[in-house]
């Protein structure tokens, strides 16, 4: 029986896709960006049957492609209905992962609230108490980080990230990783702080994390209350009921 929707999350790197309902996620897939070919897309997606597809892509180019393999594609934009406000000045500019982000906490943990996507880049995305996007953080992601270092030294090496065992790195690699660990939670910390004070430290401020290091960061942040690896596609499927199938 076919599902109502085929979601699809387009990252930098990978391209996520999920099978859901109106109220669901059944299934996930995923693939690299850069294979978003007829062939690939067709074995990725072998087995799914939908009525609609739902895209939100930072990718210009994997979107065409995307749009000449789909009839019937709603991709997520700035001056579509979403479901919440905008009052950013340049709402063209917001990247639509973000704003689909913005659309699931408002949807699903209420508002206000900040979104932390930690991607290829680690964003910040703002919703205030009525429910509408102002604003955000761009900064680097901590692979970014770490790959930066090792790439653009001559003895630094590339190391697999996971919790230190010290704060006082006895070896080069226990140094990055403590770094990486103690290092990023701070620079977390602080943008949250500056976000909260501009904010005017609203009650019911709600920080719910997503993305692929989200998880390990947000274990050690109690500034955190919540990570849903599922964000995007849910404000996806969201984005999705506000516009039927005519």
């Amino acid at each position: 029986m076919p599902q109502d929707y085929l979601l699809i999350d387009v990252g930098n790197g990978r391209t996520k896709f999920g099978l859901a309902s109106r109220t669901e996620i059944q299934e996930q897939r995923d693939l690299p960006t850069a294979g978003l070919a007829p062939a690939e897309l067709a074995e990725a997606l072998d087995g799914w049957k939908y009525d609609r597809v739902v895209t939100s892509s930072v990718v210009p180019a994997a979107t065409e492609k995307l749009k000449s393999y789909f009839e019937n594609m709603l991709v997520l934009r700035h001056d579509i209905p979403l479901g919440i406000g905008i009052t950013y000045p340049r709402p063209e500019t917001i990247g639509a992962d973000r704003l689909a982000n913005a659309v699931a906490l408002a949807h699903l943990y209420s508002a206000p609230g900040i979104v932390i996507d930690f991607g290829t880049a680690v964003t910040f995305d703002i919703v205030d108490a009525s429910a509408s996007y102002v604003g955000g953080v761009i900064a680097p992601g901590l692979r970014l980080m770490t790959d930066y270092l090792h790439e653009r030294t001559a003895l630094l090496p590339q190391v697999d990230l996971h919790e230190p065992t010290h704060a006082i790195g006895k070896s080069t690699v226990e140094a990055i990783l403590s770094g990486a660990a103690h290092g990023y939670r701070g620079m977390v910390r602080g943008i949250l702080e500056a976000l909260r004070r501009e904010m005017g430290n609203p009650t019911g401020l709600r920080v719910v994390a997503t993305g692929g290091d989200a998880a390990w960061i947000a274990s050690a942040l109690p500034e955190i209350e919540r990570v849903d690896e599922d964000l995007t596609l849910h404000g996806l499927r969201l984005v999705g009921n506000l516009h039927p199938l005519s």
